[in-house]
């Protein structure tokens, strides 16, 4: 038996498939991979295809869940159009639903679980509302609004109560990494978007709004993170904002993004990828048809993700004020990784370009 059992919910998304690909590639960890379609990766793990909004079929698995040590919670159901479902309140409570019917019938079947962690984000400090008090703490009070994130950690601490096990709530920024249809990757907005532009023989433009500053993280380091989080005893019933830990703007980062997709920064064009880049249809299949790719569809490799490139791009908006998370917390714990944003960037658009997920030239 190995020494951890690692459940990792979520894995076909950006953070799943990271988590999944980081414990699969140490010793003596098992990893038990959960969603409803496999993650796109090639690693050692077992995959087990669950809805998590069906409460009979979770109850069922639960059986295979036995030798569990840890849990990963990276699942998150998002309605169409994205934005518009962050205020819902059936979204929130179908979020609520999928992690208690998960644990629910988990906890009763692994008496070997010693922790779990918990996703969050800024939406945590109100940023999809109105401008915040930068930079966001985690000691803060918490924000007086409806969230998902508030149902799911009071399910969870309630649950937590009187046992052994932990639990650790991470609160990463941006998240940058792969996941085949993800519906809040910017990789595979951008991706699609400047390739279809060089398809033209166009620079990449910038199709957003005014530069504000802005933090991302990139999935792999948020694996490590989330690593870190489940064996420092000073992470245990902890809440940690997590960043690469320098801070920029899309408007600086530009170039550099328009180098690593080898093609010349543009000017500033505002489009709204949202609603024009579905239309672009016939310029994807025959750039996937001449390239060999293996991204499928617009649909199939972007999801809604356009709608969330909008948004961080600040489209159509005259101003928009600095999202910026303190991370002095985490560090002070002892979790000091860092990574430049630009590289991250560059570094991702090659692993898609080797994954026939881009064109390559």
């Amino acid at each position: 038996m190995a020494d951890r059992t690692v459940l990792v919910a979520g894995a076909s998304g950006i953070v799943g498939r990271a988590v999944v690909a980081h414990f699969a590639a140490l010793p003596d960890v098992r990893v038990i991979a959960v969603s409803r379609r496999p993650p796109d990766l090639d690693a050692r793990h077992r995959f087990v295809k669950l809805d998590l909004t069906d409460a009979a079929a979770c109850e069922g698995a639960a059986v295979a869940f036995a030798d569990v040590t840890r849990v990963v919670y990276t699942a998150l159901y998002e309605k169409p159009g994205l934005i518009c479902g962050w205020r819902d309140a059936d979204q929130m409570q179908i979020n609520l639903a999928m992690l208690r019917n998960l644990m629910q019938p988990l906890l009763r079947a692994a008496p070997r679980l010693r922790h779990v962690t918990l996703l969050q984000g800024t939406k945590a400090y109100g940023a999809h509302l109105r401008p915040i008090r930068v930079p966001a703490r985690e000691r803060w009070p918490r924000n007086d609004h409806a969230n998902f994130y508030w149902l799911q950690e009071d399910w969870l601490r309630a649950a937590q109560a009187g046992r052994d096990w932990q639990f650790t709530i991470l609160r990463p920024q941006i998240i940058v990494g792969h996941g085949m249809g993800s519906p809040m990757n910017m990789l595979s907005a951008i991706g699609a978007y400047a390739a279809i532009l060089k398809a033209q023989g166009e620079p990449l433009h910038w199709p957003g709004g005014p530069a504000y500053l802005a933090e991302a993280v990139c999935a792999d380091l948020l694996a490590r993170a989330i690593d870190w989080s489940g064996t420092s005893p000073g992470a245990a019933g902890e809440t940690f904002n997590v960043t690469n830990g320098d801070v920029f703007s899309w408007h600086n980062v530009w170039p550099a993004i328009a180098r690593a997709l080898d093609m010349a920064p543009g000017v500033a064009r505002p489009l709204r990828l949202a609603q024009e880049m579905p239309q672009r249809e016939a310029a994807w299949a025959a750039i996937v048809q001449r390239h060999g790719l293996r991204a499928g569809t617009l649909q199939q490799f972007v999801g809604d993700s356009f709608f969330y490139a909008d948004f961080s791009f600040a489209h159509g908006r005259d101003a928009s004020p600095p999202t910026l998370v303190s991370t002095v917390k985490i560090r002070q714990a002892g979790f000091a990784d860092c990574l430049d944003t630009e590289d991250m960037f560059a570094t991702w658009f090659a692993r898609l370009r080797q994954m026939k997920l881009l064109p390559s030239g």
